[in-house]
């Protein structure tokens, strides 16, 4: 007997387990599989509603008594670089951007393992090993692509990130970047280039993850211009810092089931082809 995939996709709730962006606090997430003919259009909606995808699966933060993780995109009309963010470009000017497919090579994860090894080497991924790494990479039913830069002069590569095309924006699924290099500020000009890859694309969004009030790891992305955060169900400008609460309330999140039918599902029926 033949058996077919279920048309409405299924959602499931983790266990809650430590919070990487503030202290004392469990994390929970609310996820659904990507797979199938379904994937890309399923990908894109969700992705309007606060979800982010890691390999074959769509995410969002659903923990218990917290809800001070925001999704956060930027509205590439609304953008302007300001004076530190034009310092970065100018540092930069020596990099070259390559597009490729999503396909993991062994000069990528090296600048990986360093990056972690500098940055995060206490972080969920620390104990990544290549294999590992080229299923973060590799696996993506949705379209995908790596954009490496690479030192025009030596050809060395210097920072990789990991990006989906959505029909309204580029989402920056994971980035890495040689710590050595701190001074160039690679992980903010990596966002400024994919401003000008979106812009060039007609693109109106740059999805970056989440942005999270009192977190020092998210803190950067507060530094963009025409950021839009989404809370309560839609995306607004953002407020600037303080209109952000980051505290406990235990009605914060709404229960689970409400949570399910609140999301706005795609047409199915006519899938999407990955090219």
């Amino acid at each position: 007997m033949r058996h077919t995939l279920p048309l409405a996709p299924q959602f499931y709730v983790t266990a809650p387990q430590p919070c990487p962006y503030l202290a004392d606090r469990m994390e929970r997430k609310l996820f659904t599989a990507l797979q199938g003919d379904t994937a890309i259009a399923l990908n894109d909606s969700l992705s309007k509603q606060g979800f982010r995808r890691s390999q074959n699966v769509l995410y969002r933060p659903s923990c218990t008594d917290c809800a001070a993780c925001l999704s956060a995109r930027i509205n590439v009309e609304q953008f302007t670089p300001n004076k530190s963010q034009r310092r970065t470009l100018r540092r930069n000017e020596g990099l070259v951007r390559r597009t490729t497919s999503a396909w993991a090579t062994e000069e990528q994860f090296d600048l990986f393992r360093r990056y972690l090894d500098s940055r995060h080497s206490d972080g969920g991924m620390a104990d990544m090993d290549v294999f590992e790494f080229a299923a973060m990479v590799e696996e993506t039913p949705i379209r995908t692509r790596v954009i490496e830069y690479a030192d025009r002069e030596t050809g060395n590569l210097v920072a990789v990130c990991l990006t989906d095309l959505l029909e309204d924006g580029t989402s920056m699924v994971y980035s890495f970047y040689d710590p050595h290099r701190r001074s160039d500020s690679l992980g903010t000009y990596v966002i400024l280039d994919h401003i000008d890859i979106a812009r060039e694309a007609g693109l109106p969004h740059v999805y970056l993850g989440y942005w999270v009030p009192g977190s020092v790891k998210m803190g950067y992305k507060s530094n963009f211009s025409g950021l839009e955060v989404f809370r309560g169900g839609a995306w607004e400008a953002f407020q600037g810092d303080e209109a952000y609460d980051a505290q406990l309330h235990p009605l914060s999140t709404d229960p689970i089931a409400e949570q399910v039918a609140n999301i706005s599902l795609p047409d199915l029926s006519h899938p999407v082809k990955r090219t």
